[in-house]
């Protein structure tokens, strides 16, 4: 999938081979065929990419009225969408009500009550907090209620008359620690029960996003949670399990193409902290691209995006090779 505009000047583009998109749906089917993959929207909302999501089955999960119109343009049915925005706008949620979109996340009593006033036929999934993100990182937002706040929740839905049908969670790719799952299960397995006490009927488990996109992470998570959804949701519980991949499906389809647009020498003592010094005295190089963090870079802002750059020409084995840095466009150290 080539860009179809001329280029104006040089500018960075993305080329995307959409074949890897298919390969990483049969992947998905073939060690998590028990749950249901809805594709995380904001993650590349790019037409084809949407376009073959919506061929392969998936569902989509949609931040915004924008994405869940683009992905209803595609004629995806509104039972496979979600709106997972934990503080949503409420002419948005008019607008979920008005194109039949049912099934949103909440974490508060705040939303909850903007959910019961704006859309009468809300299904909502409680979101709970998972331990990779209790007492976290400071300053990293963090969303999602404790199982005390819980009980809470359900029972002012319960007044509000909003529907629960389920609960989600989500462990972030960056948590290396599977056992994460196995808590994160049982709290929600703890708030099903809570809810059918209440009088709610929970039908549905969200296991959220955080999916890398190797196999062998799908195979882990898999692992870890395969013998636990037997036991806390079998398979006749009616309990439909859930997800949101999004850089799973599209991460290893998509390769940028930058331009070096200046370059500088310093030596290489000079380097800016954070590169690698050599102590040699040959000489070290400083390369700006036409593209950074306030572009194609910006998950670099809020996660560890570890990208690898290749060179388009190519060069000769015996070629001297330096210290190098790259720089994006606006000079700025971040």
């Amino acid at each position: 999938m080539m860009q179809t505009t001329p280029l104006t000047g040089k500018n960075a583009f993305f080329v995307g081979d959409l074949g890897k998109i298919v390969k990483k749906h049969s992947q998905w089917q073939n060690v998590v065929a028990q749950i249901k993959p809805f594709y995380t929207v904001k993650c590349n909302s790019a037409p084809a990419v949407l376009e073959i999501l919506a061929a392969l089955g998936t569902g989509f999960a949609c931040s915004s009225k924008n994405e869940m119109a683009l992905v209803q343009e595609l004629g995806v049915s509104p039972e496979n969408i979600i709106y997972i925005s934990p503080c949503k706008q409420v002419s948005q949620i008019k607008y979920a009500a008005k194109v039949g979109v049912n099934i949103m996340t909440c974490d508060n009593e705040i939303e909850l009550k903007k959910i019961a006033r704006n859309h009468p036929n809300a299904k909502v999934l409680l979101h709970i907090a998972t331990e990779d993100n209790i007492g976290g990182e400071e300053g990293n937002m963090k969303f999602g209620t404790t199982l005390k706040n819980c009980k809470h929740l359900l029972e002012c839905a319960k007044e509000l008359d909003v529907q629960i049908i389920g609960v989600k969670f989500h462990v972030s790719s960056a948590c290396k620690e599977s056992q994460v799952y196995v808590h994160a299960l049982s709290d929600a397995r703890c708030v099903f029960d809570m809810a059918g006490e209440i009088g709610f009927t929970m039908n549905m488990l969200d296991i959220g996003g955080g999916f890398t996109g190797t196999e062998f992470q799908l195979e882990e998570v898999n692992h870890v949670i395969s013998p636990l959804l037997d036991i806390y949701f079998p398979e006749g519980s009616g309990v439909k399990i859930i997800s949101e991949p999004g850089s799973y499906y599209v991460s290893s389809a998509f390769t940028l193409a930058v331009n070096i647009i200046a370059k500088k020498v310093v030596e290489n003592d000079k380097f800016p902290s954070g590169v690698e010094k050599t102590g040699s005295d040959e000489p070290a190089f400083m390369y700006y691209m036409n593209d950074g963090v306030y572009g194609s870079f910006a998950s670099k802002l809020s996660e560890d995006l570890n990208t690898i750059p290749e060179v388009h020409k190519k060069y000769k084995e015996d070629e001297p090779l330096f210290t190098s840095s790259l720089w994006g466009p606006s000079c700025d150290e971040i």
